[in-house]
């Protein structure tokens, strides 16, 4: 009380001021589409192979995360790598992008020998990788299967109207659906190409039957994007659990700390869009359902009725 008197005395004496409050925290500035494009081109090219310790060895990753982009792959990259039997190799990125390049070659020896370099770890621990586009291109199963042939793959997955929506947010932040790139006419066949890549992308069951014939079921882990942002702490468990991995619980601000957030506004789709790509993603929906058994159509609002 007393405190409170003194307050309202100084107020009235013209003596008081408010206690400073702290300045926000300046937004993020959003790339523009020439930084964006500038950042993609680092994928062109492969990194260079981490250092291997004394003591450590390489060889083929333990497991594989093959997508789908815009699911939420990056975030559970990093919570797997913090399980204590998980080893990241110092300075390497998490997207090698080292198959979907291979388009025109198989690899050889000397691919596999290089690929194996990338993954250096001391006895006991486990190491892997991911690129979400390896699920999306047919040729990389079939090649990381024969690069990893005891890995384990996890997929995740999310409601396939939203991915896209999402998808194309990140093609619009890098300026691959603009009429213009550097003041010259982009060709329109491409931002037709960008559109179709991103429905395709959403076709989740030829995906997954695709990587059954590499991976055996027990050696395939699908979740869905939803259900690990919704319980990150079970999924994640049932993940360590598939990687043969003990259990390890992660601070819960770590769980629910955002990856790879967008900084800008998704991109607009008009409803009837919307119902168009639900109508045709239904099929695929429901084959995914028929292939995995756990899917919960209840997560994808664009697929309830289904469930």
């Amino acid at each position: 009380m007393r405190q409170i008197r003194l307050r309202k005395l100084r107020r009235r004496l013209g003596l008081y001021q408010p206690p400073a409050r702290p300045a926000p925290e300046p937004r993020p500035l959003p790339m523009d589409p020439a930084s964006v494009r500038k950042r993609r081109r680092v994928f062109e090219t492969l990194p260079d192979v981490p250092p291997c310790p004394e003591g450590w060895t390489t060889g083929a990753p333990d497991f594989v995360i093959f997508g789908a982009q815009k699911s939420g792959t990056t975030w559970w990259f990093r919570l797997i790598e913090q399980h204590p039997g998980v080893v990241q190799p110092a300075n390497q990125r998490p997207e090698l992008h080292f198959f979907d390049r291979l388009w025109a070659e198989w690899p050889g020896a000397e691919h596999i020998e290089r690929y194996h370099r990338y993954f250096p770890r001391p006895a006991g621990k486990l190491v892997g990788e991911k690129t979400p586009e390896y699920m999306n291109c047919a040729w990389v199963p079939p090649m990381v299967k024969l690069a990893a042939p005891d890995a384990r793959a996890i997929v995740l997955l999310r409601d396939p109207v939203e991915r896209y929506v999402s998808g194309m947010s990140h093609q619009d932040r890098g300026g691959l659906i603009d009429d213009e790139v550097d003041g010259q006419l982009r060709v329109f066949g491409d931002r037709v190409r960008v559109v179709t890549d991103a429905i395709e992308r959403g076709l989740y069951a030829t995906q997954v039957e695709w990587l059954l014939q590499q991976y055996p079921a027990e050696r395939l882990l699908v979740l869905q994007y939803e259900a690990c942002a919704a319980d990150p702490a079970g999924q994640l468990a049932r993940t360590f659990e598939f990687l043969g991995l003990p259990p390890h619980e992660l601070p819960a601000d770590e769980l629910t700390r955002p990856r790879n957030k967008s900084k800008l506004e998704k991109v607009s789709v008009p409803e009837e869009h919307s119902r168009l790509l639900a109508a045709y993603y239904t099929p695929e929906v429901e084959r995914l359902r028929a292939l995995v058994p756990g899917i919960d159509l209840t997560l994808w609002p664009h697929f309830a009725g289904s469930a």
